[in-house]
C-alpha cells in the first residue's frame, strides 16, 4: 500500500508531500491544474521513462519518492530479499532526474536499475489510465488475473517450474544426441585404453619395488665387490678393524695399576669389538648367499620399460598410471550406461514431460472453471456500467502443436464484444479509452479478493458517462478501496462524493512562476469542491446543499 509521495521540483510542484491511507482516494480539480502531476510522478517511480523536461524550470533536479508498506505483498518482499534490499515491512522508491535528462533509480536507498523499479513496481501498484500502463492490453495480466482468482498462483508456479525442468532435460538429451558420433569414438578410445591398462595392471606399490630390485640386479657385481671388501676390513684385512681394537684393549690391560676413569671405556671398545665381528659376519653372509640372476634382470627391465612407455603414451609419470587407470574406467562405465547414457536421458526427459503435463492439466481444469464464472461476474459488472450490450470472454487458446510451455497448456486472453451479435475480440482492437477503463474497473472489482496488488490507480475512469451511472462507477471503487488501496483521478461528484478521502489539486502563479500544489480536504473544503464539480461558479445555498447530500449519501454507504 502507498503510505506516502514526496514530489521536489517535478514539472510545475516545487514541493508536494502526501500521506495516504487505505481505500479509496479521489483526486480533483480545475482543468489544467495539474492532475496528472502526482500520477505522472508515480509513473517515474516506477520506472516510466523521463527527460528533461520533467525537470521544474529553475531547479537542477526533480527528486520523486514514494514510501509503501508491503505487509501484504510477500512476493515484493521475497524479490527485496533475494537482492538483499529487504528494509523490515517499508519499501522505498526512489527516482532521481538531473537538467540534463539522464535519471537514477533507488529501492531503500540503494541504486537500482530502471528495469528494477518496473519489476518491482508491477507488485505494488497497477496504472490504469488512457495512455500508459494499461497493463490489461497485455496478455501476461489476463493470466495472472485468471490465475489469481482461481486460487491457481502457486499451481501456475509450480507448472512454469515443472516445464523448466523438462526444457533441462531435453537440451541435456539433445546435447547428447548431437555428440552421439564424438561419443561412440569417445567410448571405443576409452576400452582399448582401458583394456590396455587391464593388461598392465601395474600398482604403485609394485613399481615403486620393481624400480628398487632393478637397481640392485643392475649394480650387482659392483655391490658384492663392495661388500666382500667391507667384510675384510671387518675380519680379514692387514690391519683389520677388528685387530685394532683387540689391540687397543691389550693396550687397556697392560696398565700398571687400575684406572676406575677408563672402565667404562675399555666396556665400550669391548662391545664396538663384538658388533664389529657381528657385521662383518652378516657381510660375508650376504656376499656368500648372493645370487647373480641375470634372467631376473631382464624381466624387471622389460616390467619396466612397459610401464614407462605406456605412461609415455598416456602422457602421464610413470606413478600417475594407476590413477589414470581408474579415472578411464570410471568414464567409460559412464558412457557404457551411467547416468548421461542416451537412454536414461530419454528416460529422464520423458519423467519431467509426464510430471509437467500433469501439472498443465489440473491448471488448464482450473481455469476453465474460473473463467466461467469470471466471464459471468465482469459481465454483469460492464452492464451495472451502462454497458447493455457488452459480452466479455477469457479465450483459452490451446498452445501451437500442443508443445508445453511455461504457461501451461494454453494462452489466456480477454476477449469483449460491447455490441449484441458481435464477435468478441481483444481488448486492444475493441474498446475506446473510456470503455478500457470501465472494463478494467469492472475487472478489478471482480478479482479484488484475490488480486495481489493492493493499490490501484484510475486515471479519469468517468469518461463518457454521467447520472446514476457516474455514482455506479463510485460504488464500485469504494467497494474496491475497502480491499485494498484506490487512487483515482475523477472530473465528477458522484465519485469524488464515494471517496474515503479528497485530494485537491491546485495551480497558483507568483512572480512569473507557476505553481502547483496537492492538499488534503477536510469535511467543509469536501463539500465546496463537490459543488464546484457540480458546475457553479457562484456557489448558492442550493448547491451547497446538494453537495452535502451527495457526500452525506456517498459517507453512508456501505458494502
Amino acid at each position: 500500500m502507498l503510505t506516502q509521495l514526496t514530489v521536489s521540483n517535478y514539472a510545475i510542484a516545487e514541493h508536494i508531500e502526501l500521506q495516504f491511507n487505505k481505500g479509496m482516494t479521489a483526486l480533483t480539480g480545475e482543468t489544467g491544474a495539474g492532475k496528472s502531476i502526482t500520477l505522472d510522478a508515480l509513473g517515474l517511480v516506477l520506472g516510466a521513462r523521463a527527460d528533461a523536461t520533467a525537470v521544474r524550470e529553475g531547479a537542477d533536479r526533480a527528486d520523486i519518492t514514494a514510501v509503501f508498506d508491503i505487509r501484504r505483498i510477500p512476493e515484493a518482499g521475497q524479490w527485496l530479499e533475494q537482492r538483499d534490499l529487504d528494509e523490515d515491512n517499508d519499501c522505498i522508491l526512489r527516482r532521481v532526474i538531473r537538467r540534463d535528462g539522464r535519471s537514477r533509480g533507488y529501492i531503500n536507498g540503494q541504486p537500482c536499475t530502471l528495469q528494477d523499479l518496473r519489476e518491482l513496481g508491477a507488485m505494488l501498484m497497477d496504472i490504469h489510465s488512457q495512455h500508459q500502463h494499461q497493463s490489461l492490453l497485455k496478455r501476461d495480466t489476463h493470466k495472472r488475473l485468471v490465475d489469481e482468482f482461481a486460487d491457481a498462483t502457486r499451481l501456475a508456479e509450480e507448472v512454469r517450474q515443472a516445464f523448466q525442468k523438462w526444457q533441462k532435460a531435453r537440451k541435456k538429451l539433445d546435447a547428447a544426441h548431437e555428440n552421439q558420433d564424438e561419443q561412440h569414438a569417445r567410448r571405443e578410445l576409452l576400452r582399448y585404453q582401458v583394456e590396455e591398462l587391464d593388461r598392465l595392471d601395474i600398482s604403485a606399490k609394485e613399481l615403486e619395488t620393481l624400480e628398487g630390485e632393478q637397481k640392485q640386479l643392475a649394480n650387482a657385481e659392483t655391490i658384492l665387490r663392495h661388500c666382500h671388501e667391507a667384510a675384510d676390513c671387518c675380519r680379514e684385512g692387514e690391519p683389520s678393524a677388528a685387530s685394532l681394537l683387540q689391540q687397543a684393549l691389550q693396550q687397556l690391560e697392560r696398565l700398571p695399576a687400575a684406572v676406575p676413569e677408563l672402565t667404562e671405556t675399555r666396556d665400550m671398545l669391548e662391545e664396538a669389538r663384538i658388533q664389529l665381528e657381528e657385521a662383518g659376519d652378516n657381510l660375508q653372509r650376504y656376499v656368500d648367499d648372493y645370487d647373480l640372476d641375470p634372467e631376473r634382470l631382464q624381466a624387471v627391465e622389460e616390467r619396466l620399460s612397459a610401464v614407462y612407455q605406456l605412461a609415455r603414451k598416456h602422457n602421464v609419470a610413470p606413478e600417475q598410471l594407476p590413477e589414470h587407470h581408474e579415472k578411464l574406467a570410471e568414464e567409460l562405465e559412464q558412457l557404457d550406461g551411467g547416468a548421461d547414457s542416451i537412454e536414461q536421458l530419454e528416460a529422464d526427459a520423458e519423467q519431467a514431460l509426464a510430471g509437467y503435463q500433469r501439472l498443465a492439466d489440473q491448471l488448464s481444469a482450473v481455469r476453465r472453471e474460473a473463467a466461467v464464472t469470471l466471464d459471468r461476474k465482469i459481465t454483469e459488472e460492464l452492464q451495472r456500467l451502462s454497458m447493455p450490450g457488452v459480452h466479455f470472454e477469457t479465450c483459452l487458446t490451446p498452445t501451437e502443436n500442443q508443445r508445453p510451455s511455461a504457461d501451461g497448456n494454453e494462452s489466456l486472453e480477454f476477449l469483449v464484444s460491447t455490441n449484441s451479435g458481435q464477435s468478441p475480440r481483444p481488448l486492444s482492437r475493441v474498446a475506446s479509452g473510456g470503455e478500457l477503463s470501465r472494463i478494467s474497473l469492472a475487472i478489478q472489482v471482480v478479482v479484488a479478493q484475490t488480486s495481489t496488488i493492493p493499490t490501484l490507480i484510475f486515471d479519469e475512469v468517468d469518461v463518457g458517462i454521467g447520472g446514476a451511472v457516474a455514482e455506479v462507477v463510485g460504488k464500485l471503487l469504494r467497494t474496491l478501496g475497502e480491499e485494498g488501496q484506490i487512487l483515482c483521478v475523477t472530473h465528477l461528484p458522484q465519485v469524488a462524493s464515494q471517496a474515503h478521502q479528497h485530494l485537491i489539486v491546485s495551480k497558483f502563479t507568483e512572480e512569473s512562476h507557476t505553481y502547483s500544489t496537492v492538499e488534503k480536504l477536510a469535511t467543509k473544503e469536501r463539500v465546496q469542491e463537490v459543488a464546484r464539480m457540480l458546475g457553479g461558479v457562484d456557489l448558492t445555498e442550493q448547491t451547497m446543499a446538494h453537495a452535502q447530500e451527495m457526500l452525506d449519501r456517498g459517507q453512508a454507504t456501505h458494502h
